[in-house]
């Protein structure tokens, strides 16, 4: 693999695509996890799984946003991701991209930050910038608030209480993301909340939960606001781990996911 390398001013690195193919290449702009606190380019979430890409034929871009760690709140971690999303853009050329088949991708926070982000684009009459051409959701937190587990559900997290959140956790975890109440923060903050009205020319997206997991609820509200939408998707779940498996690459989800993706970059965002 061609080593990777910093680029816009340490706002991304960039990990080119494995020699191989011919032509330009697909590409993920990718958005690491960390509840909207913490994450760096260096975990395994950010650096694996971009390598792991990479070397399956994807160049990806993987962006070091600021988050609540450095002291800053929306939308200071969304207009990052606009930000590396226009320069990955302007930079299609030098990087050697195909920008037809160019992806945003985020994990957990990062999903709701890329999310958030595709909205804001699509809500932007004035913008000339356009839309990816996928999104890639890997169990994305989407909701401040989630719903009520079913029984099959709250028995996985009743057997595993490490993936247990205290009371109040995501809420308070929205709430330090905006800086204030999240009841009327807007739809980029909690993109879970859009209806199928609000989704009109979102990409295709694929979204792979953790299967035990409180936050996968909001993914999959998100999910059925797109088919309601009539947006492409593809919704997987990984058995039997509990959130974050991309960020622990010993686990062989972690690889299936990356295999999943690949893959459905490979068709061109259609669903399987």
């Amino acid at each position: 693999m061609t080593e990777p390398f910093d680029a816009a001013d340490g706002l991304v690195r960039v990990y080119p695509a494995s020699p191989g193919k011919s032509g330009r290449t697909p590409a993920l702009m990718w958005a690491h996890g960390g509840g909207f606190r913490g994450g760096d380019l260096d975990m395994p979430e950010a650096h694996w799984t971009s390598g792991a890409l990479a070397a399956r034929g994807v160049t990806v871009i993987s962006v070091d946003y600021r988050h609540l760690g450095g002291g800053f709140h929306y939308p200071a971690p969304s207009d990052d991701i606009l930000t590396a999303w226009t320069w990955t853009l302007d930079h299609a050329d030098v990087l050697g991209i195909d920008i037809g088949r160019t992806a945003v991708g985020g994990a957990s926070a990062g999903g709701n930050l890329v999310a958030g982000a595709v909205l804001r684009l699509l809500a932007d009459e004035a913008s000339s910038v356009p839309a990816p051409a996928g999104v890639f959701l890997a169990y994305p937190t989407l909701l401040a608030d989630q719903p009520t587990p079913d029984a099959a559900l709250q028995a996985l997290l009743d057997a595993n209480p490490s993936a247990i959140h205290p009371p109040g956790y995501v809420r308070d975890m929205y709430r330090n993301f905006f800086g204030g109440p999240v009841d009327d923060a807007p739809l980029a903050v909690v993109p879970g909340r859009a209806v199928a009205g609000e989704l009109t020319g979102f990409p295709p997206v694929l979204m792979i939960n953790s299967e035990i997991d409180l936050l996968r609820l909001s993914g999959e509200v998100f999910a059925e606001a797109l088919v309601a939408a009539g947006i492409p998707l593809e919704l997987a779940t990984e058995p039997a781990v509990l959130h974050g498996h991309l960020n622990r690459p010993e686990e062989s989800a972690a690889t299936d996911s990356v295999d999943r993706v690949a893959r459905w970059i490979e068709r061109g965002f259609v669903p399987a």
